[in-house]
């Protein structure tokens, strides 16, 4: 708690004034976690002052808040991209990010739980810069350091603005930016060092280093290419749901089930069916093989009956026996833009629409897919 304070005056994120008359002013609470990796283990010990971004008023604490944020899509393009190049991705985590968000609005907070000043016990902090639990922190995070790239030479990309390319030559620097995490490859080993510097010189840095967990995925690089699971959260996941014992099954559904409302049957836990639906939701990040099913299930999450616990456990069956199953990106091959389309012929047995699917590779590197019931009722193929 101490340390996340320190960032504070090192920042010069506050000053103590005396509490405004007619100001909002709005309270704080502290947020405690441990960061793991991906073996599951603790490296570090997180205090979090949190502003209670709740008690804003839009018009008067915050205006505008959208911050742009990577797609996974992106993501793995990114991944695909560097291992036909054969590049080493190294990942950069900046400590207390949103601390160095400069802010346009006046913002008053209440003094921090525990440590609060007893000379002056009844005077307010003014906000120079954000606070995490503040709308606009992650608006303000993202114009400080796209301004920052874009001083130093990167130019922004059209399509997907949270990409930045810095070029010199025949070099290239790439570097992708999720909220606080960055991750970022090069041509030549001595962009990469480059950048770390210039970045430890406007930031402070907490992780960095050849990327092998991010966003909840494991991420492996070898000479041959990439590989990406989430082979850990998979685990944890049927432990958490009790399939972590039992038999298997080959497929996470079966070709013969047709899935309706069925009203008949008894009702389940609405809150237990939904959480193994969003559960699965993010498991298909990784596990194209899923997805059919997964949305085909997620269809009845109002009112799940017996029958559609019985499909989705019959997923979650199926990743007991592959549990190590993600997506791999090799070196050698092409790199064409394949895609892919099909569609069932009205396979909802509710009202009768067609359920599309994609899928989108580039080469031999699976980057993008969905499936999907369609708008309206389709009368063919």
């Amino acid at each position: 708690m101490q340390e996340e304070l320190n960032q504070f005056e090192r920042n010069e994120v506050w000053e103590l004034v005396q509490r405004p008359t007619h100001q909002n002013v709005i309270g704080t609470k502290w947020v405690f976690r441990n960061k793991m990796n991906e073996e599951g283990s603790v490296v570090r010990n997180k205090a979090r002052l949190v502003a209670k971004g709740y008690c804003q008023e839009e018009g008067i604490d915050f205006d505008e808040t959208f911050a742009l944020v990577a797609r996974l899509e992106a993501i793995r393009m990114f991944l695909a991209y560097a291992a036909h190049k054969n590049f080493i991705v190294y990942q950069m985590d900046v400590k207390s990010a949103f601390l160095n968000g400069l802010l346009e609005e006046e913002i008053y907070v209440k003094q921090p739980p525990g440590f609060e000043n007893f000379s002056r016990p009844n005077d307010v902090y003014k906000l120079k810069k954000a606070l995490y639990g503040l709308k606009q922190a992650p608006r303000a995070w993202y114009d400080r350091l796209s301004s920052f790239l874009l001083q130093n030479g990167f130019t922004r990309g059209k399509v997907d603005t949270t990409l930045f390319v810095f070029e010199k030559g025949q070099d290239c620097l790439l570097v992708k930016i999720y909220v606080d995490e960055i991750i970022f490859c090069a041509t030549n080993e001595s962009l990469s060092k480059k950048f770390s510097k210039l970045m430890q010189g406007e930031f402070e840095m907490s992780m960095m280093g050849e990327l092998n967990f991010f966003l909840g995925l494991q991420i492996k690089q070898c000479q041959e290419g990439i590989y990406i699971s989430q082979s850990k959260y998979t685990k944890e996941l049927l432990k958490k749901f009790g399939i972590d014992e039992g038999r298997t099954v080959s497929t996470p559904m079966a070709t013969n089930v047709k899935i309706d409302k069925d009203e008949k049957d008894k009702s389940m836990d609405e809150s237990k069916y939904r959480g193994m639906i969003g559960s699965l939701l993010y498991l298909t990040a990784t596990r194209p093989d899923i997805t059919f099913a997964v949305g085909v299930c997620a269809r009845f999450q109002s009112a799940p009956k017996e029958s559609h616990m019985t499909a989705t456990k019959r997923i979650l069956r199926y990743l007991k026996g592959c549990q190590e199953v993600g997506l791999w990106y090799p070196k050698e091959g092409g790199f064409k833009l394949i895609g892919y389309s099909d569609s069932d012929c009205a396979g909802c047995r509710v009202d009768r629409k067609s359920t599309s699917g994609t899928c989108q590779m580039l080469g031999n590197r699976f980057v993008s897919w969905f499936s999907k019931k369609q708008n309206s009722i389709a009368t063919s193929r």
